[in-house]
Parts: C-alpha cells; structure tokens; sequence
C-alpha cells in the first residue's frame, strides 16, 4: 500500500547543526540532491539531502504524479474517449430507431 507522506530534509538539519544562527538562507538543489545554506559571512556551505544515496524515501503526491503522469493522462484519454463513444452510440441508437419509446428512454435517462 501505498503511503504518500512529505520527505524529510535532512540536509537543514545537518546545516542549522553545523553554523546554527549564522546562516542567511538555504535553498534546496534538488538536482544535486543537496541542501545549499549561505552564511552571514558571504561563505556558503552545502550538506546531502538524504542519509544514504541508496535509500529508497517515501513516496509524495508530486513524485508518484512526476513518475506515472504518462499513465495517467492514457488512462484519462481512454476514459474520455469512451465516454464520448457511448455517448455517440446512444444518440446513434435514438436516431436510427423507429420506435418513440425507445428514442424517449435514450434521450430522456436521468442516470438515477
């Protein structure tokens, strides 16, 4: 099962822990994978984003949206598509039908 949870950056800790007061902001390179902090001296530092390169985190909303985002917007089109084929079918069906109650019972349904 699937448990969507906020990752947590370990790289602010290990940056406050190291200069505490004496950093003026910190941003987050997520390409680096690091946490950059620039101190009150013009000096920056940087410190890793995860405890082990290797450890698989917890999966997020955005990251499960960033990697099956193909999968979904298939899924999404195919379900439209459908829909709209139904929907064409039905209108089809009252058209070409020479029964009134049934053209009535296609165009008519309430769907409850």
């Amino acid at each position: 099962m699937i448990t969507l949870q906020r990752r947590q950056l370990v790289g602010h800790d290990i940056l406050l822990a190291r200069h505490g007061n004496h950093i003026s902001t910190m941003r987050v390179d997520r390409g680096a994978g690091r946490v950059v902090a620039l101190l009150d001296d013009g000096s920056t530092d940087s410190a890793p984003n995860l405890i082990a390169p290797g450890l698989r985190m917890p999966d997020t909303v955005r990251s499960v949206l960033r990697e099956d985002w193909k999968l979904l917007a298939t899924v999404s089109a195919c379900c439209v598509g459908l829909a709209g084929l139904m929907f064409a079918a039905a209108a089809a069906l009252a058209g070409m039908s020479h029964n009134p109650a049934l053209a009535q019972m296609l165009t008519a349904y309430t769907g409850s």
